[in-house]
């Protein structure tokens, strides 16, 4: 009697592809959940001049810690999460989801060149036991640099008005429920409101899920749109 060895198929090109995008819809909210934890520990508020972050940096430097860590997290993230709403946003409504996801990409890319290195440079300076006078002197020089004056403008209002004009998109195209776009489309200005307006960290950091809400819902149409795909294909 002989017997007859059972083969495994080999992974088709699809499935490869099927886990990528996979990989993909699972890290699009990481980078908009960092940034809440962020919000939820920063030792200053946006709102305060150098001098008071100078100080409450010096004084809170394990959360200032905490912030850096998370920094590390929403640089890895943050872009790639645009990448996968943008492709569903420029796929549902192509002129507003390419608008947005170009301003988007801006201001979320320029946030760790605009912010980041001065959290970095005021806790190395309070940890090396520099002065808080000095420590505002230098946050104020790295500040009035034009590189870093630029990517804090490039921020600010690509990654509000980015991610509006992604949410319209995502609305327009009816990819995703209503209620994801919407929670989208608001995400950014509360982040505004809660940020500047009214400084409140928590309230900021609820703000930012949301944006995570609306980035884990892009990226589970992202998978809809490619099964789809793959069955009509």
């Amino acid at each position: 009697m002989t017997t007859t060895a059972e083969t495994k198929p080999a992974p088709t090109k699809d499935s490869g592809q099927r886990l990528r995008l996979i990989a993909l819809a699972v890290i699009a909210p990481i980078g908009p959940l960092a940034i809440a934890g962020i919000r939820a520990v920063l030792p200053y508020s946006t709102a305060e001049d150098n001098a008071g972050i100078a100080a409450d940096v010096a004084a809170n430097q394990s959360a200032q810690s905490t912030v850096l860590w998370l920094s590390l997290f929403a640089s890895l993230t943050l872009v790639i999460g645009v990448l996968v709403v943008s492709s569903v946003a420029v796929r549902g409504a192509p002129v507003l989801g390419t608008i947005g996801a170009v301003l988007a990409f801006a201001g979320y890319s320029s946030l760790f060149f605009g912010v980041l290195p001065s959290d970095a440079a005021a806790l190395a300076a309070a940890q090396t036991g520099v002065d808080n006078a000095t420590t505002t002197q230098i946050l104020d020089q790295m500040a009035a640099h034009p590189a870093a004056a630029i990517a804090l403008m490039l921020f600010v209002i690509g990654h509000i008005l980015g991610t509006v004009l992604l949410g319209a998109a995502l609305w327009k195209g009816r990819l995703v429920p209503a209620w994801a776009a919407l929670v989208l489309i608001v995400s950014q200005p509360l982040h505004l409101i809660f940020a500047v307006v009214v400084p409140n960290g928590l309230l900021d950091a609820a703000a930012w899920s949301l944006t995570a809400i609306g980035f884990a819902a892009a990226g589970a149409a992202m998978l809809r749109l490619s099964s789809k795909g793959s069955a009509t294909g």
